[in-house]
Parts: C-alpha cells; structure tokens; sequence
C-alpha cells in the first residue's frame, strides 16, 4: 500500500501560481525614460520570438520539478503486508569451549569420525535453527572467554559464527569461570525470568580470573539459570607403539563441578557420549525452555522519497542547460543584429 507520510506538504502545490497571480506587482515610482531607437528594438524582440518561446515553455519543467519537490518533502513511502514476527520471553546464551581437548576425535557423524567440536557445530546449530523467536547469543572460551556473536535474533548468524569457530582459537587451555562470568555479563541486564545459558565443555577448570562455583553463584543471584553438557566419549581405541589400546578419552571431564553448577542455578546436567546422545539432550533442552508462539504484527515500511527527488534534481539541471542555450543564441541574435545595422 503506498501513501504519504507528511501528506499536508501537497496543500503547497499552488503556491507558485498564487504568487504569480494573486500578488499584485510592485508599484514604482521611477519615471520613463524616452528610448529613441525604441522602434527598432521592438523589430529585433519580434526576431527573437522563437527564443522567448523556447524560455517560456522551459518554465513549465520548473512547475513540474516543483511538483516532484513536494512529493519528495511528503515523504512517500510503501506499506508492506502485515507480518507476524514471533516474540519470545527467553535471552539464551551458548557457551562453548574451544580447549585443546576439544580436537579428540571421539564422535561419529553419518559413519565418520570426526572431534567433539564439528559435533557441536552440527547439533547446536540445529538447536539455534529450532529456537525462531529467542534472543541468541554466543560466548567462546578456552584460556579466555570472549562474545562471539551478541545476543540477537537472527539465528543464522549466530550459526554461521558457531560456524566459523577453531579449536585453540581462545588458548587450549579451559577457563570455565570465565565464559560463566562472561555470559553474566551480557544477561544481568535481561529480564530475570528470561535468562538461561547453556555451558557445553569437554574437561575442567584450568584457567581463568573466577573458579566456575564463585560464576555460579553470580548467576544465582541474578536469577541465571545455566545447563551444562559434558562432551565426550567413555572409551575410545588409539594405536600405540604397542598395539591397539583403550583409553578413556573424558578422564579430565570435571563432571561433579557442572553438576554443582547446574544444582545451584536451578538449571540439570547431561553428559554427552556421542553425537546421537548429544541430540538428545538438546531436544530435552527444547522441552525444558520452549519457545514462546506469542508474535507480534508488523507492516515493513520502505521509504522512497529519493525517486521523486531524483526526478526535481534532472529537471532542474536540465532547465539549467535550456536557459544557458537560450541565453547564448539570443546573444549570437543580438549581436548579429547590431553587426547588420552597423554595416
């Protein structure tokens, strides 16, 4: 639907012709003067008729640049069809650890092996793709923490940045508290009732400014409520010098920490020993915090004030290039007639 914004501005249409009709000319007081070659400069006015009429006739792209002047000033602008934008009560924080034990090759994707992290990536983006409506920010830490991407709407960002994330990009070390206190941070000023943070890591606490408990406690008092997955595998087989051998890939998973943190922010704990299992446990975490259908209706509004005053802009440059060519041929008129009556 097209309309104008300011549509009172059209009222201004008439004010040139106002001007020019209803406004009585000034009266002067100057006395005439006696022109003795008056006869003869009415003969060379009658030569140049055509130019007179060619400058007359250019006047008219001065209304019409005016005309498109006003459109412009009205603002018009296009009213798009209403559509519904879905509102949700939740600000959800992901917290991902980028550790150097993050690269152990001890999940499966469509019968390959492939490191915890490239799970991540498939599953948690598949979970930021389900939540339409929420607020989605992402926090990465290994020796630092850091915001990759703030909290917003648009969840393909947010995926693409999950994305784009490399193992050791934040140290190989594991700073726990720290992507805590960082999510804190950027929820404190969130509704209470709308805050969560899920905390997916692979080990423990080995870096940092804050212990993961003290980070815990700072949510609880903000009303945070943080889940926390451990990721990894029980046992996996690795060739040695001697053999085939079966280790234990999640030896370092301080799983009674996340449990503890989890515990005191209201939030459950899940552990994560495959990529099937990892599924899971966002699907549950779809169940525990589901998305809000509440929307809001919103008509998106394009302004297009630049055409019409795009429009005034070439008319006016091109009734600027008529009166430099009108005004140059009644020169070369004037001056050939005064050659002429000289000779």
């Amino acid at each position: 639907m097209f309309e104008f914004e300011l549509i009172w501005i059209l009222l201004f249409f008439p004010l040139p012709w106002i001007i020019k009709n209803m406004i009585p000319p000034v009266e002067s007081s100057t006395q005439a003067l006696k022109v003795p070659f008056f006869k003869k400069w009415i003969k060379l006015q009658k030569n140049t008729t055509g130019l007179t009429q060619s400058q007359g006739k250019s006047v008219w792209l001065l209304n019409l640049a005016w005309v498109f002047l006003l459109v412009a000033a009205a603002k018009p602008m296009w009213i798009g069809d209403p559509v519904n934008i879905p509102v949700s009560g939740r600000d959800l924080m992901l917290a991902v650890d980028l550790s150097g034990s993050m690269e152990s090759a001890d999940f499966v994707i469509n019968g390959s092996r492939v490191d915890r992290l490239t799970a991540v990536k498939k599953v948690a983006g598949e979970f930021i793709e389900r939540r339409e409506g929420d607020r989605i920010g992402l926090v990465l830490f290994g020796k630092r923490a850091y915001v990759q991407t703030p909290l917003t709407f648009d969840r393909t960002t947010v995926r693409y940045m999950l994305n784009e994330a490399e193992i050791g990009l934040a140290g190989k070390e594991t700073a726990i508290g720290d992507g805590i206190g960082l999510a804190v941070k950027r929820l404190r000023k969130r509704p209470e009732e709308s805050r969560v943070l899920i905390l997916l890591t692979d080990g423990a606490n080995t870096a940092g400014e804050i212990t993961p408990l003290k980070a815990a406690e700072l949510a609880k008092t903000l009303g945070l409520k943080i889940y926390t997955i451990g990721v990894g595998a029980d046992s996996m087989e690795v060739q040695s010098f001697f053999g085939t051998r079966r280790v234990n890939p999640s030896a370092d998973l301080d799983e009674e920490t996340l449990t503890k943190i989890a515990a005191l922010t209201g939030g459950a704990y899940f552990r994560a020993k495959d990529t099937a299992g990892l599924e899971e446990i966002y699907k549950k975490l779809d169940e525990l915090e589901p998305t809000i259908q509440a929307s809001e209706t919103l008509r998106p509004e394009k302004s297009l004030f630049y055409w019409p005053l795009g429009f005034c802009i070439v008319l006016l440059i091109i009734y600027g290039f008529i009166k430099t060519r009108i005004s140059s041929a009644y020169t070369s008129v004037t001056s050939t007639k005064q050659s002429k009556r000289q000779l």
